[in-house]
Formats: C-alpha cells, sequence, structure tokens
C-alpha cells in the first residue's frame, strides 16, 4: 500500500525507468497547465510510482495494440519520498498520474495542490467508503491490509498460541519477539502506528507503546529490514537471517511466500495476526501541470479497469477495488481477510500524523 508496501514487489522489483505498453487517448488533446506534449512524446504517458508499482506486460500491451500510448513509469523510491518529490517539483511535475500516494500521506499530497480534479470512467464499481476524496482528486487503485505476521514454525515447536490481537503482543509469553518498522520512514511501520492510535485512541496509544518496549520490541528502518532479515519466517523459512518471529507486514505476505518457495508448499509458512490490522488504500491521481493530460486521465481509467485489477494482485499483491475483480486462487487458499482493520479518518491523520510520529520517536527510540 507504500515503501508501497506489497511484499513481492519489495522483494522483486529493480529501481529506475521502464518503458511498458498501456492504454490511453489521445494525447494531443488539452493540457493542465503544463506544456502540452507533441509527436512522439503525445502518445507516451509517464507514471511516477513509488519502487512497488508493478504490472504484467500482456495486459499492458493489449492496451497498448486498442490504443497506442505507450507507458513510461519513473519509480521514486518510496510512498513518502515520492510524494515528497512531486510536492517539490508542484505544477511541473515529472509525468502526468502518480500512482501510490496512500491514506496515511494522503492529506499531505492533497493540500499541497499537486493533483487537479478527474472522475475516472467506471467510477461507479469503486466503493464510496474507498472514495476519500470527494473533488475526485484521486481515484482508488487497491487496497491492503498491514498486520502482524508470525512464523509458524516458531510458534509450533516452543507450543505457544501465536498472538492475534494488539493487546497480545505487549504480553510476557512474546516479550523479544516483535520487530516494527520506524513509522517516520517506512509505510507499514505508519501504518502500524496508526493501528494503535485507532485502537487505544488519544490517551491510550502511548502507553501502549511503553508496554512494547518494555516487553522487548525491536525496531528498524524499513520494511526491508524487518522482514528479509529480521524475521525468522521469511522466504519460507530458509534463507531468513533474524530471530524474531513476529514482524510488520501485510495480510497478502503469506501468498507471496507461497508463490516464491521452491518448491512451493501446500501451506504458508506464514501467519497474520488478524487482530493488529490496519486498512491501507492507494490512489492515482492527474498530476497538476502534466504534459498529457488527456493520456492520463485514460490511464486513471485503466489502472481501475477490469483487466488491470484483475491483473494486479500476483503483480503487487494488493486487493483490488473494484467490484467486478476476481482474485486469483492463490489469494483465497493462503491469504487471510480480514474483516474488521482499524482505519483513521484522513482529517484526523492530517491533523496528528507529525504529533504521533515525534511522539512515538520520543518513547521507543530515546
Amino acid at each position: 500500500m507504500h515503501t508501497k508496501k506489497t511484499v513481492a514487489v519489495a522483494l522483486l522489483a529493480a529501481l529506475g525507468v521502464t518503458t511498458l505498453a498501456a492504454c490511453g487517448g489521445d494525447g494531443d488533446k488539452g493540457k493542465t497547465g503544463g506544456t502540452k506534449a507533441t509527436g512522439a512524446a503525445a502518445k507516451t504517458v509517464t507514471l511516477v510510482s513509488h519502487d512497488s508499482f508493478n504490472a504484467s506486460k500482456e495486459v499492458l500491451a493489449d492496451f497498448t495494440k486498442q490504443t497506442g500510448y505507450t507507458v513510461k513509469v519513473l519509480k521514486s523510491g518510496d510512498a513518502g519520498e515520492a510524494v515528497n518529490k512531486e510536492i517539490l517539483t508542484k505544477g511541473a511535475p515529472q509525468g502526468d498520474v502518480f500512482f501510490g500516494v496512500d491514506n496515511t500521506l494522503l492529506s499531505r499530497a492533497l493540500d499541497n495542490g499537486i493533483f487537479t480534479p478527474y472522475e475516472a470512467k467506471g467510477l461507479d464499481r469503486v466503493p464510496a467508503a474507498l472514495q476519500l476524496d470527494k473533488e475526485h482528486r484521486v481515484t482508488p487503485v487497491d487496497t491492503g491490509d498491514i498486520c502482524v505476521n508470525y512464523d509458524k514454525k516458531y510458534f509450533a515447536d516452543k507450543k505457544l498460541a501465536p498472538p492475534q490481537t494488539f493487546d497480545d503482543l505487549a504480553k510476557p509469553a512474546y516479550k523479544d519477539l516483535l520487530v516494527v518498522e520506524n513509522p517516520e520512514r517506512s509505510s507499514p511501520g505508519l501504518g502500524f502506528l496508526l493501528g494503535t492510535a485507532a485502537t487505544y485512541g488519544d490517551d491510550g496509544w502511548a502507553d501502549y507503546w511503553k508496554k512494547l518496549k518494555d516487553n522487548g520490541v525491536k525496531t528498524v528502518d524499513s520494511w526491508e529490514l524487518a522482514y528479509n532479515q529480521e524475521f525468522s519466517g521469511s522466504a519460507g523459512g530458509k534463507k531468513a537471517k533474524g530471530d524474531r518471529p513476529l514482524v510488520v507486514s501485510y495480510a497478502s505476505s503469506p501468498p507471496v511466500e507461497v508463490l516464491y518457495a521452491d518448491p512451493q508448499p501446500k501451506e504458508a509458512p506464514t501467519g497474520v495476526a488478524t487482530g493488529t490490522c490496519f486498512r491501507q488504500t492507494e490512489f492515482a491521481g492527474l498530476l497538476n501541470g502534466a504534459k498529457n493530460p488527456e493520456g492520463g486521465k485514460a490511464l486513471i481509467d485503466f489502472l481501475i479497469s477490469k483487466k488491470f485489477q484483475d491483473d494486479m494482485p500476483l503483480q503487487m499483491f494488493v486487493n483490488p477495488v473494484t467490484s467486478d475483480a476476481t482474485l486469483p486462487e492463490l489469494f483465497t487458499k493462503h491469504g487471510v481477510v480480514v474483516d474488521k482493520p482499524e482505519t483513521v479518518a484522513p482529517d484526523k491523520i492530517a491533523a496528528h500524523r507529525d504529533q504521533w510520529i515525534q511522539q512515538w520517536t520520543s518513547l521507543v527510540l530515546k
């Protein structure tokens, strides 16, 4: 969601600029304050994203065949870094569309005016609860749940039931077992912090983190460090370097472990503590000053098309947002359904995010 946050792509994605085929309309029509694209550039749409964006070549090529548009993907670091780059280049953006701003960072992007309104075609297939901006400056594309994951083998060997709730994580039985990410630097780390704020309220979340600190919680700067180096259950337990059997990751992590294990196990080696989840929604928006706004609009339409939404789960390991999308068997068999994830209203995140992070830093890191 947003680092985006998706486990497989965080493991596999390469940095930099790639060129992919995609859909679109006539790139010579109109503009939103930028210089209108001409010639070959008029058939190129630049998608700026965090490093975890991915889409199958086959799906994108199908849209190129229909429309002639080519999408250049510019990856700009993790979600927070990518959003900050667009704020710094407001009015003269790096591309036409930005993908990957999530509900934890949405207010920052909207308040800085980096997007221009566009109501995507097919938006009626997206639940109203996910459409957080009534001005349609951004369009929901995917959701994911940030949750504590656990190493099944560790808990089976210890004959210890894995934790299921935030309260469980502070119990003595789980002392020195949990690794989390720094919310100032990491999207899943921020999501987990927001989950605790939603659970315990303004007056209780800080006391909860004091309990976690007393119970030996470990903090690292990124998901990659937490999951791939500190967690004992990553890579099917074969390449794990860490000794912590609890980690803040995603509800979609178990299917990833199955997909990339060799040979593939019948059961995922990791589980999800479903009472520790925070719902993350990612959005795309037409950048203010885009050189190819019509192509950008067509690209946003494409991101919520059934073809892209069906393709997305096994490309970015997130959940589609449209009502007609189909989840692959890997998700339904090895994933978990989080019925009651924690959420925080965007305006409350905007009002308290920096204060919560500063307070968390004083409590946990000092």
